[in-house]
């Protein structure tokens, strides 16, 4: 392996625990209006909901927000209490401040290749405000050359980046946890990818093992172990 020029990391759930937080929020806002319906019925329509506003909202805490309020009216025609949806945005508004902790082995995993003078970049896909606080709030700033927050990460992106940066696929490097976003548009351009597995998956990340087939790529169970597949 020839060493990269440029190697990119997703950051939630790859640098620090994301989607536990949402997991969590879902619950407790299905327990709370679970006099309108069960737990599955809320969450197939809350799912549906969101898929269908990702391209008006697109990811994170707003979309969350906005979805499940819009999700609580449907179900319930309009008869949602104000304290209700005070209480949905509320869950939302903390998936915008919780505190970041990271993930083993980060900050040590980006000493060492900013040791090594690689170059490094943050690339990750969501609301330009969230991903900047959680950035300033990881404190790991100062470990990233370049740092982009996108709208989708799909292979137009990668492609667009690589133009911008001058980089060829096969000097790239993505490493991230999730196979649709960080593995396989990287993949079928030719580019390397790590994937770096975490307990907890959004449904909407989730690749059918039929569209795996033929695609190269590492795995690391940790980011620790990813340095191997970094020369």
């Amino acid at each position: 392996m020839t060493t990269p020029q440029l190697i990119a990391f997703d950051a939630d759930d790859t640098l620090w625990p994301n989607q536990p937080h949402f997991d969590y929020a879902e619950e407790q806002l299905y327990a709370l209006l679970t006099h309108y319906a069960d737990a599955d019925t809320l969450g197939r329509r809350f799912y549906e909901v969101w898929r269908q506003n990702m391209h008006l909202f697109g990811y994170g805490a707003k979309s969350f927000m906005l979805s499940m309020i819009e999700t609580v009216i449907q179900l319930t025609n309009g008869r949602v209490t104000g304290n209700e949806i005070q209480q949905i945005l509320d869950y939302g508004k903390r998936l915008l401040d919780f505190p970041i902790e990271l993930l083993p082995h980060v900050e040590e995993v980006l000493a060492e290749l900013k040791q090594r003078g690689v170059p490094l970049m943050l690339l990750t896909k969501g609301d330009l405000f969230d991903q900047e606080s959680k950035l300033a709030r990881s404190g790991l700033g100062d470990y990233f050359d370049h740092v982009e927050i996108v709208s989708e990460k799909n292979e137009a992106t990668y492609r667009r980046l690589l133009m911008r940066y001058q980089v060829r696929p096969e000097d790239f490097v993505m490493i991230g946890n999730s196979l649709k976003s960080d593995v396989l548009p990287v993949a079928k351009l030719g580019a390397r990818a790590v994937h770096v597995p975490y307990h907890a998956t959004w449904i909407h990340e989730e690749v059918p093992a039929d569209q795996l087939v033929g695609i190269t790529f590492h795995r690391a169970d940790s980011l620790k172990e990813a340095l191997a597949y970094l020369p």
